[in-house]
């Protein structure tokens, strides 16, 4: 009887020594079933932290349902240093309304004191930036902008649509490592009226300057990150047709990002005091050299 039970523990014992490996290799097989399924997101993320670079858009877009209140700032010039209080007693503002209607497009509307002007905008992702793939974001954007301060003594023949401004620019930002970001902005402008400069001759004749209606710029962008949380942050605008009796210069801004939980805060010094596009590339009024800019920030926060 003591026999026959080892016999049969032997047998049993055998059977799954034969067995095992069989299951051994069907679990390696359905592993490795499970991970070819597996998609790796390749996806490059978080090239900029700020919906701006500083004045120029940067890549980065509000997520789907996500709701952006945005209070941008530029005081006056701080040339006048404490008469007029390095500039606070000129500030003008713009409000800012975004919305994420899904991960690729934007709809956004705004209000500036500058000018009056009033915008719409819609910015969408067209490619994003993929590791070993696609090596930089593609995003678009287009605004619209009304100038409300225009008014009939000033141009008799004013309508409507000479009011209206149309900006499209064509955003390519690349991550280069978890610090460092470039961005370029090949940037079209149509001004149904165009920006006019104006020529004081020495016998006190005034010549006027208007720029072209279509005008074309090159906008170059940058954010090296110095800290978990902190960033210096920097773009140029190249007008690349413009007037060369104008009285406008090209936009440079300098500033730092500074991430706060639910918004990212932006400081900066621009020689452009308009915050639309339309008007810092094609009116930027300060001189760097002479002490000619502006003082300002923006804060994005998120619903």
């Amino acid at each position: 009887m003591f026999t026959y039970k080892i016999r049969s523990m032997i047998k049993k014992m055998t059977f799954l020594l034969f067995l095992l490996p069989l299951l051994l290799f069907s679990q390696d097989d359905l592993l490795n079933d499970l991970e070819s399924e597996v998609v790796e997101d390749k996806t490059v993320i978080a090239g900029f932290k700020g919906l701006k670079v500083v004045n120029f858009e940067s890549t980065k877009l509000a997520s789907k349902k996500d709701f952006y209140f945005v209070v941008a700032h530029r005081f006056g010039s701080v040339k006048n240093g404490f008469k007029d209080f390095f500039g606070l007693d000129n500030a003008v503002t713009q409000l800012k309304f975004i919305y994420g209607f899904n991960d690729w497009l934007n709809v956004g509307v705004a209000r500036s004191s500058f000018q009056k002007k009033y915008g719409i905008h819609v910015k969408y992702r067209l490619m994003p930036q993929k590791k070993e793939g696609f090596p930089v974001t593609m995003v678009g954007y287009n605004l619209v902008t009304i100038n409300t301060s225009l008014e009939k003594d000033q141009y008799a023949n004013l309508e409507f649509i000479d009011r209206l401004t149309y900006t499209s620019q064509l955003l390519l930002s690349k991550k280069f490592n978890e610090s460092f970001s470039l961005l370029l902005a090949p940037t079209f402008i149509h001004e149904n009226l165009a920006t006019r400069s104006r020529e004081i001759l020495d016998n006190g004749i005034t010549l006027n300057h208007d720029e072209k209606p279509n005008q074309f710029a090159l906008g170059l962008g940058g954010r090296y990150k110095i800290s978990t949380r902190v960033s210096i942050n920097a773009d140029y605008g190249v007008h690349l047709n413009r007037n060369k009796n104008s009285n406008f210069r090209n936009p440079l801004s300098v500033g730092v990002d500074i991430e706060t939980g639910g918004h990212v805060f932006q400081m900066h010094f621009t020689n452009a005091q308009d915050m639309f596009e339309d008007g810092f590339i094609v009116q930027g009024q300060g001189n760097w050299a002479d002490g000619d800019f502006f003082f300002g920030f923006n804060i994005s926060r998120v619903f």
